[in-house]
């Protein structure tokens, strides 16, 4: 196919997904559309929704847009299925490879915001954890093969007080498979789709879930778990007793319980130096009948996976490198196996630089926002941003800086890929209707006190993992430091 087919074909996706964007917004559709459009050809980071206001695309006045954002209405439902229906990155073979990941929307000053929830955020210093009340969003993207820091987001879904975030991820990603198998993304005889997560997923139990699905998943473990090996086979005891139901134990931190790995390999690179990989098939951890599976009514299963430790030579900032430890949810991996693994699992990152742009660049937390609803509507305009930029990202030219070096069209980065889209935006379906002329309200009279005050809203006494929040007992008033000795 030439270039100038690639260029139409991807020009017609990009109006077709507009179009359908516009079909989604079904109450104030006019307002959140060209909404959509000034975050897209605004100058610079998005600071205050005010200046979008002002943005020549957003024709309409400042209170139009607290409306739309406060009263409007999204089909949720629709645009998703819109989204699973567009083209998406593969890896090798046409394998689908998604991420899962909590990213939160910090609201520390806002006390009358209902629904917030203490997240989980790292301070400056090192080591330092913070708990900040906030709205916490779980989104599910599509992974690109190779150094990139685009991603094709699917799914977000704000996580309420107390939530479960395994239960909830877990039903988020079988309703994203599903609308990717309703969308042909997927079909029988292909390569199972690939579900990357960091360490802050109970990927056994996950794994346990999504069992029916066709979806491997990969995750991250803590250095200090401890595995067990296969049920050793049953030997007569005269003695009697129960058979042992675990093998021995795999401790992380001893090197002594490993024994032989099943699988070795030896990459190199660049910047990391060796890579070295090893594998240990068919291990499982020991559950109990307490936190996620307290309610399990049956027998507690036995989670077998494969885990990979993977150790290389050296940091790209000098530090000493730690191993990093993963768990596959499929058993008898192959030396082409692992490697993909854990390629794929660094690859999970991608999705952090997509957090960063749509915060940084497209303001996504830059609103004092009261509703959860309205954080909602905004939320997902953010992703339709972001979804048309990966669409017209081969469309745009390149509008850079004189400091920054050229680039091929499909090397851009979404921030440059955004300069140029005003340039792009005239040629592309423009459904919002013109704004009919009126004239602002009279307000409250001055004067006047605002007799409807806001209900001071009191912040989740829960994390979003679930755990209760109390304060650690050093914190408290009237009570000594901690004194830390040795």
């Amino acid at each position: 196919m030439l270039d100038e087919d690639v260029r139409r074909e991807a020009f017609a996706e990009a109006s077709h997904f507009r179009s359908e964007l516009y079909a989604c917004l079904t109450r104030r559709g006019d307002e959140l559309f060209e909404l959509c459009d000034a975050l897209l050809c605004s100058d610079g980071p998005v600071k205050t929704l005010v200046d979008l206001a002002l943005s020549p695309e957003h024709r309409r006045g400042h209170g139009a847009l607290y409306g739309g954002l406060n009263r409007g209405r999204v089909d949720v439902a629709r645009l998703r299925r819109t989204l699973a229906g567009l083209p998406l990155p593969r890896a090798a073979g046409g394998r689908l490879v998604l991420a899962a990941d909590v990213s939160p929307w910090l609201r520390p000053d806002a006390n009358t915001s209902p629904d917030r929830s203490f997240c989980h955020t790292y301070g400056r210093g090192k080591n330092e954890h913070r708990m900040i009340p906030g709205w916490p969003y779980s989104i599910v993207a599509a992974l690109e093969v190779g150094r990139s820091s685009w991603t094709a987001l699917l799914d977000a879904v704000r996580l309420e007080p107390g939530a479960d975030v395994a239960a909830v991820t877990a039903v988020q990603v079988r309703e994203v498979v599903e609308r990717l198998v309703a969308a042909g993304q997927w079909k029988p005889g292909d390569l199972a789709i690939l579900l990357v997560l960091d360490a802050g997923y109970d990927v056994q139990r996950l794994s346990f879930l999504l069992a029916d699905l066709p979806v491997e998943l990969l995750g991250r473990l803590r250095s200090d778990r401890v595995m067990r090996r296969p049920t050793p086979p049953r030997i007569y005891d005269p003695k009697g007793g129960r058979p042992p139901k675990h093998g021995g134990e795999f401790v992380f931190g001893q090197p002594d319980t490993w024994g032989e790995p099943d699988v070795r390999t030896v990459t190199e690179t660049e910047r990391y130096g060796s890579a070295v990989a090893t594998s240990f098939d068919r291990l499982h951890p020991r559950l109990t009948r307490r936190a996620a599976w307290l309610t399990h009514r049956d027998e507690l299963p036995i989670i077998e996976g494969t885990v990979i430790r993977l150790k290389v030579d050296r940091l790209p900032n000098g530090a000493d490198p730690k191993p990093v430890w993963l768990w596959w949810s499929g058993t008898g991996a192959s030396e082409t196996d692992v490697d993909r693994l854990w390629h794929a699992f660094l690859r999970r990152f991608d999705l952090e630089h997509t957090f960063r742009m749509i915060k940084q660049t497209l303001g996504w937390t830059r609103p004092k926002l009261r509703d959860p609803e309205a954080a909602d509507r905004w939320t997902w305009l953010i992703v339709a941003a972001h979804t048309q930029l990966r669409l017209v990202r081969g469309l745009v030219t390149d509008l850079r800086r004189p400091w920054e070096r050229p680039a091929l069209p499909n090397k851009l980065t979404p921030a440059r890929v955004r300069r140029g889209f005003r340039n792009l935006r005239m040629k592309c379906p423009l459904p919002a209707r013109a704004p009919k002329p009126t004239k602002p309200g009279p307000g409250r009279p001055p004067g006047v006190k605002n007799r409807r005050r806001a209900v001071v809203q009191d912040v989740g006494l829960v994390l979003k993992t679930g755990e209760a929040h109390s304060r650690p007992s050093h914190h408290k008033k009237g009570t000594k430091p901690r004194r830390v000795t040795g």
